[in-house]
């Protein structure tokens, strides 16, 4: 190509640019600057490297001009670039010191060498045109289906012709046991475009939540026009998905119009996802109903919300947990993934245990602590306390309230509480210092001798070693997967979550602890910026 626009007339120039500029679906004058910028370099190769020559190639009528561009000076130093004034001035008349001036060259002849350079020189700015379209066309249509043609299958990973460039579907985002041959037509979502040397990489997906939102998009006008959102989606590709809708108008169904006339809609989405069986539920902002709903086709008793830990227990019939568990924990491992949260699925009976062993374990906690019977303690707990912080901080008169007491008992139910509190705070601070835990610690904000007992067993033992910290490493919480059985069950997996995460700091609080420690590390300086005030 290159060598027939090197050395073709006027008029096959231009057509060359039209012709390479329609192939390759990019600018007429992108492909016009490709050719003047490898006349140029064959000029500079005839001419010399040290001269600055342009070339302008006119896209309308192929004429070529050649020329190398002068300074102006007094004293010649480097005849390549610079001319006298007197020779300015016969090439331009009102040429003066400083000026910078063109000097007309003659066409050059292209022998072999050159042609084959300027034939890579093209080639190179055309793809690089090429590469710069592809990823300008793909870049904005992220979270678009799109279909495309398999082209090959490379280490499990399926390439796909999408006319203008090629997508590929790694194996994690394809559908499993989904047989794909050459020559297929597929449909994807496209994941995400980066821009690389070597071109645009397009990265598709079908197994991606995403992918199950815009096919039902398609199926489903309401969906398209907005009428009705699909609030949540959580997939097991290739087996089961879930996803919560909700309209905007009451007069319509929202899970009617998404299974459509016998369940016409849902169905050409599920042969499109290789038979992924779809629940398709009323979404709810009530956490708890949502929960209840994720969980169909399971029953469920009661739903319990751990907002501090940012979990769920729920409560089902003995009979109900394998149906609420699903076949490998996806039931419920789906309606975690739905609602953003984890959940734990206990019986009536597993509950009823927990109670117990919950009711029996504050009350003895309130009988040794505050030296009272078993009656009174367990009188406590059926009230709702459940810590000492409880009944030595709140209002006297919630306590004299409870049956059978009176202001009395309750302010000696009070002092008792704050002496334990401080018997507990003083051990905490014995076990901290002997653990070498410095006193300055002690001074950070939200900071409890508890803390600093958690933070000497962990190491950290001075203000520089907390302040080395993240603040995810000290109060990140901790992440567990959903429970999957109840007595027989193998241990869950658990993030253990930052240092101090069972004290339920929040990331704002972790963030001043964090600054307080490193106080110290600018004290100086502000010294320094006083004194040279």
């Amino acid at each position: 190509m290159a060598t027939a626009a090197v050395s073709a007339n006027k008029a096959e120039l231009i057509a060359i640019a039209d012709s390479v500029a329609k192939e390759k679906l990019i600018d007429r004058a992108i492909v016009i600057e490709a050719m003047e910028d490898a006349i140029q370099r064959a000029a500079k190769n005839r001419y010399g490297a040290e001269m600055e020559i342009r070339a302008k190639l006119d896209p309308s009528n192929g004429d070529l001009r050649l020329w190398r561009v002068v300074e102006v000076v007094e004293q010649v130093d480097d005849i390549y670039k610079q001319v006298s004034v007197a020779d300015a001035q016969r090439l331009q008349k009102d040429a003066k010191l400083g000026d910078f001036i063109v000097d007309p060259l003659p066409p050059i002849e292209f022998g072999r060498i050159q042609a084959q350079a300027s034939k890579q020189i093209i080639f190179q700015k055309v793809r690089e045109a090429e590469r710069e379209r592809q990823y300008e066309e793909f870049k904005d249509r992220v979270g678009e289906i799109i279909t495309g043609v398999v082209k090959r299958v490379e280490f499990g990973h399926i390439v796909v012709d999408l006319g203008r460039a090629e997508g590929v579907i790694r194996r994690d985002a394809q559908i499993p046991r989904e047989v794909v041959r050459v020559g297929d037509r597929i449909r994807a979502l496209i994941l995400r475009v980066i821009r690389e040397n070597r071109g645009p990489q397009i990265f598709l997906s079908r197994a991606h939540p995403d992918f199950m939102k815009k096919l039902f998009a398609q199926e489903v006008p309401e969906i398209y026009d907005g009428i009705i959102t699909i609030q949540a989606a959580a997939r097991d590709p290739g087996s089961r998905a879930k996803i919560g809708v909700i309209s905007r108008d009451s007069s319509i169904d929202p899970v009617g119009a998404c299974v459509g006339m016998k369940g016409s809609r849902v169905q050409a989405v599920v042969q499109e996802m290789q038979g992924e069986k779809i629940d398709i539920i009323p979404w709810s902002p009530d956490t708890a109903t949502f929960v209840v709903n994720a969980l169909q086709p399971a029953n469920v008793s009661r739903v319990v919300i751990d907002e501090e830990e940012d979990r769920i227990e729920v409560v089902v019939p003995d009979d109900q947990l394998s149906l609420a568990i699903g076949r490998r924990g996806q039931n419920v491992r789906l309606a975690s993934q739905l609602t953003g949260k984890a959940i734990d699925i206990l019986t009536e009976t597993d509950a009823s245990e927990k109670r117990q062993r919950e009711f029996a374990e504050r009350s003895e906690m309130f009988q040794n602590e505050l030296d009272v019977d078993e009656t009174l303690s367990q009188l406590l707990v059926a009230e709702g306390f459940t810590s000492l912080e409880e009944v030595a901080y709140i209002e006297t008169d919630e306590i004299a309230s409870i049956e059978g007491f009176d202001e009395e008992l309750a302010a000696e139910l009070q002092s008792r509480a704050q002496e334990a509190l401080e018997r507990r705070d003083e051990a905490n601070r014995e076990e901290r210092r002997a653990l070498g835990v410095e006193d300055e610690l002690a001074t950070i904000p939200y900071m409890t001798e508890a803390m600093l007992v958690t933070l000497g067993k962990a190491g950290i033992k001075t203000l520089d070693d907390l302040a080395d910290l993240a603040t995810d490493e000290l109060v990140a919480k901790k992440r567990q997967e959903p429970r999957r059985r109840n007595e027989d069950a193998p241990k869950r997996q658990e993030d253990k979550g930052g240092i101090l995460a069972d004290y339920g700091l929040s990331e704002e609080q972790g963030n001043e602890i964090i600054m307080a420690a490193r106080a110290h590390w600018f004290e100086g300086e502000d010294a320094v910026a006083e004194t040279s005030q």
